[in-house]
Formats: structure tokens, sequence, C-alpha cells
């Protein structure tokens, strides 16, 4: 049998229309029709909307959370199954309720109150840098305030997050290929966060996790586990911490995995992958792929 990882990606995949191609089937209605009475607004509309809704951190996240949910569902009740699962950010969540660590409401209120939280932030700023030394980086970081290491992607492409000021400060000392600003509003992935992710700690205090049933893959620490309480800690200083992808990207070798499936919108994650290991099978499932068929 082949070793496989389901992947899913975060804030940055995101596209009009993403889930559309679900609409003919009843359990993806249902579920959109849920989502719906916990967020007080249609997630259909959103994905639908003209006006770049989708690319707002409110809305996003929930969005996001959903589609990835329902796509995983369904691909279940087609008989796969994963022997491991990660996510990017957000994604950890669809992770996590796949793996059966908390129900699916459970979640999608989790991702709904992270992302007014998040959304509420500002002053921060994000940009990924790509093509650079990685020791130079590492140790204008280490010289230089208010900035840190938020998503270390893959050997050539990282995000850091902080104050505009500390931000633009590493970009203009270390040499890149590119560095792009992201268009958020705060400095995700940072101690910048703390006051958020408190805040959000006690939201996730409330919400039960059980055992995992498959092995999830933390941004945080990147060793697989199914226990509960470490999941749930991991969970907890994601907000403030790194995102270690590449790391997450290493354990899958180590681990065995010869297939990676994307699941939600883009190809983000395996364009990274792809990039660290050309020897793992790869594969997106977007909603196209099942369709009115499922």
């Amino acid at each position: 049998m082949t070793k496989t990882a389901w992947v899913f990606p975060g804030q940055g995949s995101q596209a009009t229309g993403m889930g559309m191609d679900l609409l003919e089937i009843d359990y993806a209605k249902d579920k959109f029709a849920q989502a719906e009475e916990i967020l007080g607004w249609s997630v259909i509309k959103i994905c639908q909307s003209e006006d770049d809704s989708i690319s707002r951190t409110l809305y996003t996240q929930p969005c996001m959370y959903v589609v990835e949910t329902i796509l995983a569902d369904l691909l279940r009740q087609k008989g796969q199954q994963p022997d491991l699962v990660a996510g990017h950010s957000l994604g950890e969540y669809a992770a996590l309720y796949v793996a059966g660590v908390f129900e699916w409401s459970s979640g999608l209120r989790l991702i709904k109150r992270r992302a007014e939280l998040m959304n509420s932030v500002s002053g921060g700023m994000m940009a990924a840098l790509i093509g650079f030394d990685r020791t130079q980086l590492e140790t204008q970081l280490q010289q230089t305030p208010d900035v840190v290491l938020a998503n270390d992607n893959s050997p050539a492409q990282v995000v850091i997050s902080g104050t505009p000021a500390a931000v633009q400060e590493v970009i203009a000392k270390i040499k890149t290929k590119r560095a792009m600003p992201l268009k958020v509003s705060g400095a995700f992935h940072s101690p910048f966060m703390a006051d958020a992710a408190s805040e959000f700690q006690q939201v996730l205090e409330t919400v039960t996790f059980n055992t995992a049933k498959i092995p999830v893959v933390s941004n945080v620490e990147p060793v697989p586990t199914v226990d509960a309480a470490i999941l749930k800690d991991r969970l907890t200083r994601q907000m403030t911490g790194g995102v270690r992808w590449r790391e997450t990207v290493q354990r899958f070798v180590e681990e065995g995995v010869q297939q990676v499936v994307e699941i939600g919108p883009g190809n983000v994650l395996t364009g990274l992958i792809k990039r660290t290991c050309p020897d793992i099978s790869l594969e997106n499932v977007s909603g196209k792929e099942l369709g009115a068929k499922g």
C-alpha cells in the first residue's frame, strides 16, 4: 500500500469560485447550510462574490475550512483515507478535523473566532522572501528586533513577520531574488499576536479534543502524534509560533510517505513539496475532480 499524507492549504490559497463545483452534491449542500447557521453568513455567496470578499481574513478562514473539510469528507466517502495529515496555518484545523480530533462544528466555531481575532490585529507586516542565503537571513533576524521567521516554507522560500520597520530593515540588508509584502493586516505567526492568542486560548479550552485516529504533523512541532493534549497545546502555540513547513515535508520523507494529496484550492503546498522532495507523488483535489459525480 502507498503511504499517503493529506495536506490542507492556508490563507493565500483562497480563490473566487472555490468549492462551487460541489453545489450539485447533496452532502456538500447540507454542509454549506450548516456553516451558514454557525457563521451567520453564506460561504457560497462569499466564494462567488466578485468583490474579493474571499480575501478578507474574516471570510477567508471559515471559507477555506468549510471547502477543505467537505472535499476531504467526499474523498473518504469514496473509500480514500490518509496515513498522515498536516495543514499549513489555518489548514491545520481541517487536518485535525479529518483526524477525528474535534467535531466539524467545533472546528468551524474555532476558525470563526480565530478569524475575528486575527482580523482585528493591525500594525504588523509580513513579507515573502524567495532565493536567499539562509545563514545570512538567520543572522539578520537575530540582529533585528521585532521581526521573526513566520513561515519556513521550503529551502528557497520563507515568510518573515513583525513591525513594518523591522521587516523592511531585514529586506534591505539581505540579498534575495524577490521580496514581496503580503496583503495581511497583522504580523501573523509572531509574538505580536500574543494578545489575540491569549484570548483565543480561552475559546480553545472550551473545546474537547479527542485522541486522533490518524497521526497529525503540527506546524509548531512537526512530529506526528495522536495525543489530544499535545495537539491542543501545539494549536495553542500556533498563532504566535512559526509554521515549520519545510521540516513537515522532511518528516513525510522520514515517515516513508510516497504520495501527498493537497486538498483545497490552488497548488501552493504541492509546489513547495515538489521543489523539496521531487520523488514524492503529488495530487491536487480542489473540487473539479469530484464535481457532480460525487
